[in-house]
């Protein structure tokens, strides 16, 4: 299936005026893949059926939903299925799109997914800037439970799952599911040690799989269209409907619904509309949020899926595409980057805490001339103690843009210590 065939599934429903209400969301088949699963299906059969698929987690790491849901221990006792539902990842509002256009079908899917696991009680946790996503999901919870669709005998199925949503206080390091679960709990949002991992000890001790919103969304799919049908989307081990969000230098930023491995210069040029400015060529490409490696321009005839990106050395991450043109000074941008994971250190790891602060001191000191070629070796060697040396992957998603900006234009890095001002020629202010 090309990408000029398809038609989205995920966001079918946002253009409608009243998408976020349950009677728009039944008149487009919404709430059959629940009934389905909890009136036909075994918990064990949907678990196997989101394993068919291929589904892997759309939150950044990419690891198959199916596997990670059947961690948890089987049969009897009290388990957690949590959404993670804290999207803060810079270039990345996907999440946020799916929960203020289409809620029910965040909230099919998760019902589902607590059906498959066992859980009877299911939390949502969303970021505290979301006021408006969150006053829809719970207006859309009120909605199911009058319905019968959440709360107690779902659909007169002998299934109860009642559904928390719970809101966070603006922490980037609760995205990651370990500080999440801190944070639900009450306490600071700081990540664990693991082991234990959540399957086994999660939230409130017992065993919880945390998983992301739109990997969530893509479980209606599955369960009323089936495994194989879905694994026919996208391309082998990179299955089914992918958003991508797609901001920086483009004529038309948004969220766009491909299958998974839309060739990236097809989705900027001719879905985004092409760069900005007709005068300024492309530079380099975030593909997949602000803590992925870059793509430079001549490394952009890739495929947008996890593998393809793997294989380009970079990652899909959350599909955060960000598009730099010729303007941007990668020093200055790189800064920006450091400022914001610094500042969103949790401070519980000492190579995480002090090397963010020194990515700053050093990247201010190249941006104002008084930088040292030594420095450049210095990033990259800091980079290499902080990648894999800290509790939560924050410290990596810092160092390896970090490596990666510097090795890819370490001319451009140089050239801020020879000449003490930026290679890149900013763009004119509009008019």
């Amino acid at each position: 299936m090309t990408s000029q065939e398809y038609r989205p599934l995920l966001l079918k429903n946002i253009h409608r005026p009243d998408s976020t209400s349950l009677s728009a969301y039944r008149e487009s088949g919404g709430y059959k893949a629940l009934e389905r699963a909890v009136k036909e299906m075994t918990p064990e059969q949907v678990l196997e059926e989101v394993k068919a698929s291929g589904l892997r987690g759309r939150g950044g790491a990419g690891f198959p939903t199916g596997m990670k849901w059947g961690f948890l221990p089987k049969g009897p006792g009290e388990k957690y299925l949590v959404l993670n539902a804290d999207e803060s990842e810079p270039g990345t509002f996907k999440d946020r799109l799916l929960m203020e256009r289409d809620p029910h079908l965040v909230l099919e899917g998760f019902l589902i997914g607590c059906y498959a696991v066992g859980c009877s009680r299911g939390y949502i946790y969303i970021r505290g800037e979301f006021v408006e996503g969150w006053r829809i999901l719970l207006k859309a919870v009120e909605e199911a439970r009058a319905a019968n669709l959440a709360g107690k005998n779902i659909l007169g199925s002998g299934f109860d799952c009642e559904i928390v949503i719970y809101r966070g206080a603006g922490a980037y390091i609760c995205g990651e599911e370990t500080a999440l679960l801190e944070s639900l709990e009450g306490k600071r949002g700081m990540p664990r040690l693991k082991p234990p991992f959540p399957a086994q000890v999660g939230l409130y001790g017992k065993p919880t799989s945390v998983n992301n919103v739109e990997t969530i969304a893509n479980v209606p799919l599955i369960v009323e269209m089936g495994s194989t049908w879905y694994a026919g989307i996208g391309r082998p081990k990179n299955t089914g409907p992918k958003l991508y969000c797609v901001s920086g230098h483009v004529r038309k930023p948004g969220v766009y619904e491909f299958p998974l491995g839309i060739p990236l210069k097809e989705l900027i040029f001719e879905h985004a509309g092409g760069l900005l400015r007709e005068t300024r060529p492309l530079k380099a490409v975030i593909p997949g949020g602000s803590s992925v490696p870059i793509l430079p321009a001549e490394k952009c005839d890739v495929l947008m899926d996890f593998d393809s990106l793997a294989a380009a050395g970079t990652m899909l991450g959350s599909a955060g595409v960000i598009v730099l043109d010729d303007s941007v000074c990668m020093v200055d941008a790189l800064l920006n980057l450091a400022r914001f994971y610094a500042h969103e250190s949790c401070g519980q790891c000492t190579p995480c805490r002090e090397g963010c602060g020194w990515y700053v001191q050093i990247l201010e000191r190249l941006e104002k001339g008084e930088g040292r070629t030594s420095d450049l070796d210095l990033l990259l060697d800091l980079s290499d103690r902080i990648q894999g040396n800290t509790i939560c992957p924050l410290g990596d998603a810092v160092a390896m843009p970090v490596r990666s900006y510097v090795t890819v234009f370490r001319d451009e890095f140089q050239y801020h210590v020879d000449h003490k001002k930026c290679l890149a020629e900013p763009a004119p202010a509009p008019i």
